[in-house]
This record gives structure tokens, sequence and C-alpha cells, in this order.
């Protein structure tokens, strides 16, 4: 049931942001470690098949894969403190998607 609105709540299309900044935060923490254990497992792979020039450039590329990715989730979390947050631009919204789909195929190519 709806009742009167409690003392010191948001009027009627006020934002009340909840948890829901603290849950993108964490959803964005969550994302950097699984880029950061993706990396290292591929790190692993390559150093343990010793592939040479080819690996070392596979671990170069994943490395910088993981700090762009890290850096855009740092970026987008601080932006998360306002009283209204801008939604996540294309720009680095494609970049955040290119990531995935590096590492995914540096990934695939490794364990052939």
């Amino acid at each position: 049931m709806s009742g009167p609105p409690r003392p010191g709540a948001p009027g009627p299309g006020a934002r009340d942001p909840g948890v829901q900044p603290e849950r993108t935060r964490l959803a964005w923490r969550r994302t950097t470690l699984a880029c950061a254990v993706a990396c290292a497992l591929l790190v692993r792979q390559a150093v343990r098949e010793g592939s040479g020039a080819d690996g070392y450039g596979a671990v170069a590329v994943v490395l910088a894969t993981g700090l762009l990715l890290a850096g855009l989730a740092h970026r987008r979390s601080g932006g998360l403190s306002g009283a209204r947050p801008a939604p996540l631009g294309p720009l680095a919204a494609s970049a955040v998607a290119g990531c995935t789909v590096v590492l995914a195929t540096v990934g695939v190519v490794m364990l052939r």
C-alpha cells in the first residue's frame, strides 16, 4: 500500500540513487578482475609454450588490452559519483567491446 511520503524521502520525479551506482562499481570491478585473470592465464600459456616472438607479441597485446580495459573501468567507476551519472558513451562502449573481442581472439589463437 502506498501512503503519504516519508519525511526526508525524495519527491516525485527526484532521483533516488539507492545502491545502483554501487552495484555498477562492483560490476566494473568484477569485469576488471575477470580481465586480469584472463590476461594472467594467456601470459602463463605463452610462457609455458615458449612460442618465441609471436608469443611475446601476444603477451604485449593482452597486457595492453588489459590495461586499456582497466583504465576504462576506472574512468567509468569514477563517473558514477555524481547525482545523475552520464551514460557510457558510444566510444567507450565500443572500446570495451573491442577489448573483449581482442582478448577472446588472442585466447583462441593461443590455444591452437
